[in-house]
């Protein structure tokens, strides 16, 4: 799952970033008001950390971006600012939840958690879709009591394509999911097949049928 920092202090932002990659999520930290545009019309993301103060513009016009573009990234606010006025702007223009400086690294971590959860899950801690039942607090895997040992790499390759399911997901699509703006350096989808190739392996020999569809010219679909 994919994360955009959206913070101009950039030692803060890194420790979040270094911490969320602990937790599993893929993180992109954005410094300035422009970077983090650029990077939200380019991308999309599982959750936005979004800082109101930012020193080429307020983190409250990006929330307004986000809406008018029809985003449907999820976001919490991180600030300094704990006034009640900034919060209720922040939840009004549509952030999902508001988190004053300074916080712990681990109800940060919760908090982002429970965002993804509702906006992609309905909240829930888990996906099950036929046989295969995804624990998405502990990351594993299992296809009729089974568990699968995927990487980290398959784990969000197929929680991604789940996501989608039944909806064709391009290469370019999955390459921005799975590695961010890194993609973008890459001159092939070659990982992307190998990754395609060795999910399918191993569910198929934990005895699941095989729900990964090619389209070519297209990518993938997930369909059951």
């Amino acid at each position: 799952m994919k994360i955009l920092i959206v913070e101009d202090e950039e030692n803060l932002a890194k420790s979040i970033a270094a911490y969320l990659k602990n937790e599993s999520f893929l993180c992109e930290c954005a410094y300035t008001f422009q970077d983090a545009l650029d990077k939200i019309c380019s991308f999309d993301y599982d959750c936005i950390l979004l800082d109101i103060t930012l020193p080429d513009g307020s983190g409250l016009r990006l929330l307004q971006d986000l809406k008018k573009m029809d985003k449907t990234d999820g976001v919490l606010v991180i600030s300094a600012k704990n006034s009640l006025d900034d919060r209720l702007k922040g939840l009004n223009l549509g952030a999902d939840d508001y988190l004053p400086k300074p916080f712990h690294m681990a109800e940060l971590a919760a908090r982002v958690h429970a965002i993804v959860r509702r906006r992609r899950f309905e909240g829930k801690d888990s996906i099950q879709v036929e046989e295969i039942l995804l624990d998405l607090a502990a990351k594993t895997i299992h296809v009729n009591t089974v568990k699968v040992p995927l990487t980290k790499s398959e784990f969000d390759l197929l929680l991604f394509l789940i996501s989608n399911k039944n909806r064709v997901v391009s290469k370019t699509a999955i390459a921005e999911h799975l590695a961010g703006e890194e993609a973008d350096l890459m001159n092939s989808f070659d990982f992307i097949y190998a990754h395609i190739k060795n999910l399918k392996r191993k569910l198929t020999e934990a005895g699941c049928k095989d729900y990964i569809n090619t389209v070519y010219g297209l990518g993938y679909k997930f369909t059951t």
